[in-house]
């Protein structure tokens, strides 16, 4: 395409032609509509491919006329922009910001009509990342031609904030110069976070008082201009915008903000992994959720009804437990996981005293009952389970009682122990991971085999995560370890999460052996198909039912990474949300084990000689990697779980609830963990810590 043969036409900015994309393209047409609601956009025009510009002047002449216009007389010409101005990029599926030719300081025709060709060209480089049949195509690119202004400050502003979904914040980054030292990333900048009011909410980095890049009043500016925008628009933009020597402002760019953030809504409720996924680790099948996660529910919902932990209407509302892209999370706050948002309404709030008062005459006598009555259900269970024949032996319609029964007790377990934990402790006593680690150091050195161990010694199971599919290997045993002393010497914390393990084990060969007929009946459900019902669905198939509509294009959960600490949910995605009291501190919760120092470690590769083991979460599969641990990190877990209970017998300094620690903490960083306050630092604050404990130490002692 070129000047000579008057392929190319002149529609200038201010005209209505100018306003419609598929001529000029996005940058160019939304230059144009921002210019009709009288915002502050420089004069300029734009040259389109002949075709689509109507009646608009055309060829060599024409475009030497709207040039000679804007440049002004020969010999004092003012330096030009020549951009790009595509119907692929500026949209609201894609901004394809960057992705084409923008020539800056453009002086003189011979200039000029090379910074044409150079955008030109640079269309034949670039192809859309979603294309439409009804797209312009690239070869067809507009070219939008303005005047160079030579700003003070400039920078990109955000109408809303696309990080976390607000509408009611303004994002601001701002340079000395124009804004393409910022978006070409040569320059950080400053970056403000306004509200609609124009208050400044914070800047980054911090900036000292009465030295602002920006001043009150162009802040206030860029808020109104914001507004502006955005009702021009109907919606929040992408801007880019200077300030000349003068202090006016000018409006270079603006575009449909293409990646906000969901919001959740107000008042959703605050979620995490937390404690539930010590027992339920990785992603679940929904026939596991059904027979796992709604026990696990249902259990620990009476638990706290019991001890008027939580009003009994929410209780009744929601599910304390359910779960977010197949992986169980809890209601932190019922379960009471994290700090309240409120401490002071809550301590004058006089309900939680009546219920803890109302409560505390059964809550005394329970404490005194429930060892009893743990090992009541402990026999029980015991009892149950061994009266069970091979699931090979038994009827289909016995295989489903099983499973149900399973359902039942799993949750009376449940309530149980999440009782025990709250009113008997944690302890200093055994715990089932530990005793399963030194029974199978002890029957290693004997030469026997997984399978022969697991007959022997089912207290093993506790090492093991539950699932309906095949079952994981036993781990490799390191380090030292402690004399095997049996499950009955296990306090009934320990006993109780032991019976819940083995009744799941129970249910996954029930399941399996419904799935071995029923693959080879007229069904034909294979396990890897048959984990995809629900409860009831297989209820109903194994009574002679059909299959439930739809369940062809079931398709089963994929892996999928670890959950958010605490998240509240937005369409039903998490989004990350910081724990009240949180913001500003690194330290988490310390969960005993003293103070140690090491190398940070993530489980995988060469163990270094004094590791400290930093994980998302206190998964019960890393029990065989606490044995001469230097350290324990957590993002998630509380000092009463399964793991920090493990972690102390064997002295191991454990922190809980650190705030985004694989992140901070990534492998073969030295680190320190106190064990008491839950600080973790890095080399240059080792000593003073290593101080402050040994300081306090002696002074309790």
């Amino acid at each position: 395409m070129s000047f000579d043969d008057g392929e190319l036409a002149v529609v200038p900015l201010d005209s209505e032609l100018a306003k419609d994309p598929f001529v000029t393209g996005a940058k160019a047409a939304n230059l144009a509509r921002a210019a009709v609601a009288q915002l502050p956009v420089l004069p300029g025009f734009v040259l389109v491919p002949v075709e689509r510009a109507g009646e608009a002047a055309a060829g060599t002449h024409a475009v030497r006329s709207a040039w000679r216009a804007l440049a002004g007389p020969e010999g004092r010409e003012r330096p030009l922009v020549v951009r790009s101005s595509s119907a692929h990029e500026d949209t609201e599926a894609s901004s394809m910001a960057g992705r084409f030719e923008s020539v800056l300081n453009v002086r003189g025709w011979e200039d000029f009509t090379t910074a044409v060709r150079a955008v030109l060209d640079s269309a034949l480089r670039v192809r859309p990342l979603h294309p439409r049949e009804d797209d312009m195509p690239y070869d067809g690119m507009a070219v939008l031609v303005q005047p160079m202004l030579e700003a003070a400050t400039g920078g990109v502003m955000f109408g809303a904030d696309p990080v976390e979904g607000r509408r009611d914040r303004i994002l601001v980054s701002a340079v000395r110069g124009g804004p393409d030292r910022l978006v070409d990333g040569s320059t950080q900048g400053v970056r403000y976070q306004l509200t609609r009011l124009a208050r400044l909410v914070h800047s980054e980095p911090a900036e000292s008082w009465g030295d602002h890049l920006l001043s009150h009043r162009q802040r206030v500016q860029l808020v109104e201009l914001a507004k502006k925008t955005e009702k021009a628009f109907g919606g929040p933009q992408d801007t880019e915008f200077g300030f000349d020597s003068e202090g006016h402002l000018w409006l270079f760019q603006a575009r449909p903000i293409t990646a906000m953030a969901a919001r959740p809504p107000r008042r959703a409720r605050l979620l995490g992994p937390g404690p539930v996924a010590e027992t339920l680790p990785q992603v679940l099948q929904p026939l596991e959720e059904d027979l796992w996660v709604a026990p696990m529910s249902h259990g620990l919902t009476v638990a706290l009804d019991i001890t008027r932990a939580a009003p009994r209407r929410q209780l009744r509302k929601l599910p304390l437990v359910s779960t977010v892209r197949g992986q169980a999370a809890a209601d932190l706050r019922l379960l009471g996981a994290i700090p309240s948002a409120h401490p002071v309404l809550n301590f004058i709030n006089p309900a939680p005293g009546a219920r803890r008062a109302s409560a505390a005459w059964r809550v005394g006598r329970l404490r005194a009952a429930l060892p009893l009555l743990a090992i009541d259900l402990m026999a029980d269970v015991d009892r149950q389970l061994a009266d069970f024949a091979p699931p090979r032996e038994l009827l289909s319609g016995q295989l489903l009682d099983a499973i149900a029964w399973g359902r039942e007790v799993l949750s009376s377990l449940h309530a149980q122990e999440s009782l025990a934990g709250a009113l008997l402790g944690a302890g200093a006593g055994a715990t089932a991971a530990g005793e399963a680690l030194a029974e199978l150091a002890e029957g290693r050195s004997r030469g026997l085999s997984d399978g022969q161990l697991l007959e022997r010694h089912p207290v093993l199971l506790a090492l093991l995560p539950p699932t309906l599919g095949a079952r994981k290997e036993l781990p490799d045993v390191v380090g030292r370890r402690t004399v095997p002393r049996g499950v009955g010497a296990l306090p009934p914390r320990e006993g109780l999460r032991l019976r819940i393990r083995w009744v799941q084990e129970m249910q996954a060969q029930m399941v399996r052996e419904l799935a071995h007929r029923f693959d080879a009946g007229e069904c034909g459900l294979g396990l890897s198909r048959l984990v995809l019902l629900r409860w009831e669905e297989l209820v109903e198939i194994a009574r002679g039912g059909a299959l439930p509509a739809g369940f062809a294009e079931r398709l089963p959960r994929p892996a999928a990474g670890p959950l958010p600490a605490a998240f509240r949910l937005a369409d039903g995605r998490p989004v990350a949300q910081l724990l009240p009291g949180q913001r500003g501190s690194g330290d988490g919760q310390g969960a005993g084990g003293g103070f140690g120092t090491g190398t940070a470690w993530d489980g995988r590769g060469e163990r270094p000689a004094q590791p400290v083991l930093v994980v998302r979460s206190l998964s019960p599969s890393l029990a065989p990697l606490l044995p001469d641990l230097a350290g324990l990190v957590a993002e998630t877990g509380s000092a009463l779980s399964h793991l920090a209970v493990l972690a102390r017998e064997y002295r191991v300094p454990t922190a809980v609830g650190v705030p985004a620690a694989v992140e901070r903490f990534p492998v073969g960083t030295l680190l320190a963990v106190d064990g008491g306050t839950g600080a973790v630092t890095v080399p240059a604050d080792i000593s003073a810590a290593a101080e402050s404990t040994t300081a306090r130490e002696e002074s309790a002692a």
